[in-house]
């Protein structure tokens, strides 16, 4: 089964709003992705196979301020660093190529699917303006309707992010 579990955190007001759903058709077989760059809000979204490499990459976006992140059993295997806004980079081109294929070699590794980018799909996942369902920090969107269809879930851990 591929199905994964997936957060979408507020990172900017600091208000510790955090939507919980599942994911299905990343291919992840292992670890955990994060970015900041997800549309309109770029709050942090996060997918993963396990609540731990969950959390040591949202620490890991936060450390960095921002960007995009590949954790497996607990360690960072590849990042991009995008300090300003969480959007873009303080690095030289060829800083920013060398991550990104290093980024690459790392999605194989943890089974991603190799037909489209993973961390494109987590942009658009928390874009409540484009069909169907989308994930927010409240929770389920239906976008036909225009509301939330599930509240936002509780948890126990608080994840303070950027």
């Amino acid at each position: 089964m591929d199905h994964v579990k997936l957060a979408v955190i507020e990172r900017h007001q600091k208000t510790k709003k955090i939507g919980l759903g599942i994911v299905k058709g990343l291919g992840l077989q292992s670890g955990a992705i994060a970015t900041t760059v997800s549309h309109d809000s770029h709050n942090l979204i996060i997918a993963g196979t396990n609540d731990q490499d969950m959390l040591v990459a949202a620490e890991e976006i936060k450390r960095m301020q921002g960007g995009l992140v590949i954790i497996q059993d607990g360690k960072t295997l590849a990042s991009l660093p995008l300090p300003i806004a969480g959007l873009m980079s303080t690095g030289t081109y060829a800083e920013v190529l060398h991550n990104l294929k290093e980024m690459n070699h790392a999605l194989l590794k943890i089974g991603a699917n190799r037909h489209f980018n993973p961390f494109l799909t987590l942009a658009f996942l928390a874009l409540p303006v484009i069909p169907e369902i989308k994930l927010t920090t409240q929770g389920l969107f239906l976008v036909s309707s225009f509301q939330h269809i599930s509240n936002q879930a509780s948890t126990s851990k608080k994840i303070e992010t950027i």
